[in-house]
């Protein structure tokens, strides 16, 4: 397990300062398991009183007031009872009050009786108690919900008066506090929040290189695989951006091949392997986002351009549609542009993307036809990749407008080597070099890296330019030997491919 000691104390700091606030992160980012450690690491000191409204609150417990009043008093009842602090006497007074006046108000029990007795609750105890409640999602589309909001808030700005709890934590994926958007689209309502009382949960709570490195030292030391713990951990992170359902899932394929194989699993190849088995896989989390492409065309129509066109977009969450997209983990500020999260999500997008397009592409199936000459000794023969895809271009879209080539021919050149290395390997676009004018793409095969840039001819100076820029990345990788598209439009242009030397460093360059 990850150490979560670091992220309790940050939250407790919120909590000691009686601050209510929203925990939204994406699916399965760990809000719940963070919720369940706060509410053991919160007992010490506070009454806590954790409830979960997915499943504790049906849909028609939202239909009126008094339903939802008396529903939500008997799961908070539920809930508290659950508390080891309630068998004592103060805290079962407590509870039996607040249960007697459920039952005695009955059909008049509704959202100002419901918090005139949580204060009385609140107030009947000696120590201070928190109110946690999961999936708050589940509440959004119902307005008694935002009623219910407003109550809470009214407690708070007069806590000095009337007892309420000390902090409220509220989690789910989406910020409760732009709940207007969907309830009050009248121009009238729209900037009227029920939960602008909300302080800003800044906490991280993705798992650094360091807690991933910290787990696997644990592993390691149960399982004496011989890793290299740091470098590895540092290998997950680049995957995953820390994301925590990716990095257990990633580790968890990697134990279940320990258990079958032996320690020798625990390395990069290893990891590429299990990441291509994360990005088949037919998960909750790979269905959901999936969902939400479809339910967001606007969503899907931006992820498309950044994936598939290079484009920059800056990033600014005041913007709805870039907001929506970093609300369910998809995209991430990357040096002022928006990007993908992860190079996990990046590969798994671009496989649907290019499934879609593959079922009527020929280029797919060129790719498809072609795909038994390139491996040789389990090695991708990339220069022959590059010289097959140049006829299969100038024999398909030779006749091509300028556009349509700086539109669709990196998207081209994806879907032609997607056949080459379905199941067997991955590749992603490294998010610090794709522009509109260049992408560099990594495809890593059987553990071996080959690194390609994609670019649209803009001239001999800015090409030369890119061989050098290619050549630096080379470095970074420890690798002497790359290859590079260019999608010229230069009516002059001889296509085809040829070597480049650079010093000790080789480019194959494939010219369209």
């Amino acid at each position: 397990m990850v150490r979560l000691e670091q992220r309790m104390a940050e939250v407790r700091t919120l909590v000691d300062e009686g601050k209510y606030f929203t925990i939204n992160r994406a699916r399965q980012y760990g809000k719940t398991t963070t919720l369940h450690a706060l509410s053991d690491y919160l007992n010490r000191d506070y009454f806590v009183i954790s409830m979960d409204f997915q499943m504790q609150m049906s849909s028609a417990k939202f239909r009126d007031e008094n339903t939802f009043a008396v529903a939500f008093a008997k799961a908070f009842l539920s809930s508290s009872r659950v508390n080891p602090l309630s068998t004592t006497e103060e805290y079962k007074e407590a509870l039996q009050s607040l249960e007697k006046t459920v039952l005695e108000e009955a059909q008049a029990f509704e959202l100002v009786e419901l918090f005139q007795a949580l204060s009385a609750f609140c107030g009947a105890l000696s120590r201070k108690s928190v109110l946690m409640i999961d999936e708050i999602d589940s509440a959004a589309n119902n307005q008694v919900f935002p009623d219910f909001l407003a109550q809470l808030r009214g407690y708070y700005i007069n806590r000095n008066t009337y007892p309420t709890f000390q902090s409220v934590i509220l989690a789910g994926v989406c910020d409760i506090r732009n709940l207007k958007r969907k309830l009050r689209p009248d121009e009238e309502h729209k900037d009227n929040s029920p939960w602008n009382i909300a302080a800003d949960f800044d906490i991280d709570m993705s798992f650094s290189p360091e807690q991933i490195s910290r787990m696997l030292r644990e592993y390691e030391t149960d399982h004496q695989t011989g890793m290299k713990e740091n470098a590895l951990a540092q290998e997950i992170y680049a995957y995953t951006g820390g994301y925590p359902y990716l990095v257990s899932r990633i580790c968890q394929l990697l134990d279940q091949k320990t258990a079958i194989e032996d320690g020798s699993v625990w390395t990069h190849a290893g990891l590429l392997d299990a990441v291509r088995e994360l990005t088949g896989e037919d998960n909750s989390l790979f269905q959901d986002m999936a969902k939400k492409v479809k339910d967001y065309p606007a969503l899907r129509e931006l992820l498309y351009d950044i994936l598939f066109c290079g484009k920059s977009i800056p990033y600014n969450t005041g913007t709805e549609l870039v907001s929506i997209g970093v609300m369910f983990g998809f995209l991430k500020e990357n040096e002022g542009q928006v990007a993908i999260a992860n190079r996990v999500f990046e590969i798994w997008f671009y496989n649907l993307f290019i499934t879609e397009e593959a079922i009527k592409s020929k280029t797919y199936a060129a790719g498809e036809r072609d795909k038994n000459q390139f491996v040789r000794n389990e090695r991708l023969d990339m220069e022959l990749v590059l010289k097959k895809f140049v006829q299969h271009f100038a024999e398909s879209f030779g006749g091509s407008t300028d556009s349509f080539v700086e539109e669709n021919g990196r998207k081209l050149f994806l879907l032609y080597i997607r056949p080459l290395i379905n199941g067997t390997g991955n590749y992603y676009i490294e998010s610090r070099t794709r522009s509109m004018g260049r992408t560099d793409l990594i495809i890593d095969y059987h553990g071996i890296q080959y690194i390609i840039e994609m670019k649209i001819w803009h001239g001999e100076e800015y090409n030369s330019r890119g061989e050098k820029q290619l050549i630096g990345y080379l470095e970074d990788y420890g690798l002497k030997k790359g290859y590079m598209v260019s999608f010229n439009f230069n009516k002059n242009k001889t296509p085809g491919v040829k070597e480049l030397h650079f010093k000790d460093y080789t480019i194959v360059e494939a010219v369209v």
